[in-house]
């Protein structure tokens, strides 16, 4: 059975490529954040195939395609990225990529690439995505994102007076099954502490789930300059003042596009020290599918990892499609 490695330090990014993958490719699946894990997964055996991304913290595409290349690892490598400079795709295959794909990927492109070069031998029909937001409304909800990510790293970094790393926001509507999948895909060693806050407004609601890395807390006290034991209630303190800022500057970028604004409950901690699973069942959401927005924040230089989901309730879209239909204009 075919090994395939999914590379990506977005987790709905992996997670969105994994399942775009052909269900009769019969392969297992792992998954890596950055490029160190990629190719310690490598070594260890997996990766037959590696579906890598270009842009991760600690040891991104490029650096990783030069160590494969470098140590002659066994493994083809399809690059997945959101950089589309036609030199990006000159730079990977000649450090030994056999292909390119332009992100968001999708499952007919990644079926037809898998193809060609080999990984498929049959060529049943191909089934359309259940549900798929159609490539011209995603870059609307990205565009806006993009904007608003901005914003919001930018009054974290003047806050903090460092550099803040701003990936491409992902965009996706999941079922909320889905999106237990994608927590989940956080590593099992990883303990982690989350907030929840719900917005609303014009026709328009949802929830903003905040995330932070356990192991984020000793780098922010650095960067704060805090003497005082990083005890529970300050690592709190800090989680909910990273949620405010994070959350709010967002939800006012979005909502000043679509030309509204947004009335924002109450935080609710989701729970401390966590396992993935055990935050998860804190966040007990009523919806079906969701429009899910996820955003992943860095601080460079500094071991800090913040994810920030965006959840639209699927009633929402209407109003939004609505709100936004002047992107669409010619």
């Amino acid at each position: 059975m075919l090994s395939v490695l999914i590379c990506d330090d977005s987790m709905v990014a992996r997670k969105q490529v994994a399942k775009c993958l052909p269900q009769d490719l019969g392969a297992n699946i792992h998954f890596a954040k950055n490029g160190e894990e990629a190719l310690a997964s490598i070594a260890s055996g997996k990766g037959q195939l590696l579906l890598l991304d270009l842009n991760m913290p600690v040891m991104d595409g490029y650096e990783t395609l030069k160590h494969i290349q470098e140590q002659d690892l066994a493994t083809k490598i399809i690059v997945i990225s959101g950089d589309i400079q036609p030199e990006a795709a000159d730079r990977v295959k000649k450090l030994g990529a056999i292909d390119f794909i332009k992100k968001p990927v999708n499952a007919a492109e990644l079926r037809d690439r898998l193809s060609v070069n080999g990984f498929l031998t049959e060529e049943p029909e191909i089934e359309e995505a259940l549900e798929a937001l159609p490539e011209v409304i995603r870059d609307c909800y990205q565009e806006i994102s993009n904007v608003a990510m901005g914003q919001a790293g930018d009054h974290l970094a003047r806050i903090m007076n460092v550099f803040v790393e701003l990936p491409i926001p992902n965009v996706n509507l999941i079922e909320v099954s889905e999106l237990h999948m994608m927590l989940s895909d956080i590593d099992s060693h990883d303990s982690i502490s989350g907030v929840c806050q719900g917005f609303l407004g014009d026709g328009i609601s949802g929830e903003a789930l905040c995330i932070l890395s356990d192991s984020s807390f000793a780098d922010i006290a650095k960067i704060l300059q805090v003497t005082d034991n990083m005890d529970d209630q300050m690592q709190l303190e800090l989680l909910m003042d990273a949620a405010s800022l994070l959350i709010g500057t967002c939800l006012r970028g979005i909502a000043q596009q679509l030309d509204m604004q947004f009335r924002q409950g109450h935080p609710v901690v989701l729970g401390q020290h966590q396992s993935v699973e055990e935050l998860i069942k804190a966040n007990k959401s009523a919806w079906k599918k969701t429009l899910a927005i996820e955003l992943s924040y860095g601080l460079e230089g500094f071991n800090v990892k913040c994810d920030l989901v965006l959840l639209f309730t699927e009633e929402s879209m209407d109003m939004m499609n609505a709100k936004l239909a002047h992107l669409l204009e010619d």
